[in-house]
């Protein structure tokens, strides 16, 4: 997992900070950023809020709105299928790349966290399952030694982070499923299976949290009839 700089700058303060009000849904979708106030409240001059916003722009999470200024990006369904379908790809290429390193310390750290989400789902604590489920992957995806690979995971998953809370609140029963897809990742993965095999099983995977998510878009338009 990345290690937090112990000593951020104030433009990484005011960036985690809205960042965090963003992803957990305090500051919801069409929402206007007020530069001035969030300074205030951090106790910073605009200028590393500014800063911060427009490293949110790149992110997916901030859009700039003519009369509005600064806004939180509204949540696009067919973004998210969209963004979900290439990260099954990227995930995939990157976990199979992943398995020519990991060692039995790596596939320890993934049964762990695969049974703090168990726990996690037992005692219906979802948001806390979501940044486990994240901390699994990342676990996976950051041994493939790729950078750019990496880089490109990471800003796919911001952008999605707002809708797969939602996905799990409200279909729990994807948890449990997600749950016993990792066990048959880390089996491949601790078997040394082929590249093929490791980057279907992944993608798989990723595609099957979509097949979720229309379902549920469906159940929830037909009972709005």
């Amino acid at each position: 997992m990345e290690k937090k700089n112990k000593n951020p700058s104030k433009k990484q303060i005011a960036y985690e900070h809205l960042r965090k009000l963003i992803l957990d849904g305090t500051y919801g979708s069409g929402q206007r950023i007020i530069i001035d106030q969030t300074a205030k409240e951090l106790s910073l001059s605009p200028i590393p809020v500014r800063e911060a916003i427009r490293q949110l722009e790149s992110d997916g999470l901030i859009q700039y709105k003519p009369y509005s200024g600064a806004v939180v990006t509204s949540i696009n369904e067919s973004e998210y299928i969209e963004t979900l379908s290439v990260l099954s790809l990227l995930e995939g290429y990157a976990a199979a790349l992943s398995s020519l390193t990991m060692k039995d310390d790596d596939f320890e750290n993934l049964i762990n966290l695969n049974k703090e989400m168990e726990k996690a789902l037992h005692n219906f604590e979802l948001e806390l399952f979501g940044k486990l489920n994240e901390c699994f992957h990342e676990e996976i995806y950051e041994k493939c030694g790729n950078s750019f690979l990496k880089e490109e995971i990471k800003q796919a998953q911001q952008r999605m982070n707002r809708v797969r809370k939602s996905m799990f609140t409200m279909v729990p029963q994807r948890a449990v499923q997600s749950i016993r897809e990792h066990e048959s990742i880390i089996k491949l993965l601790k078997e040394k299976a082929s590249f093929e095999e490791i980057e279907s099983l992944v993608r798989k995977h990723k595609l099957n949290a979509i097949s979720t998510f229309k379902q549920r878009s469906e159940t929830n338009h037909d009972q709005a009839l």
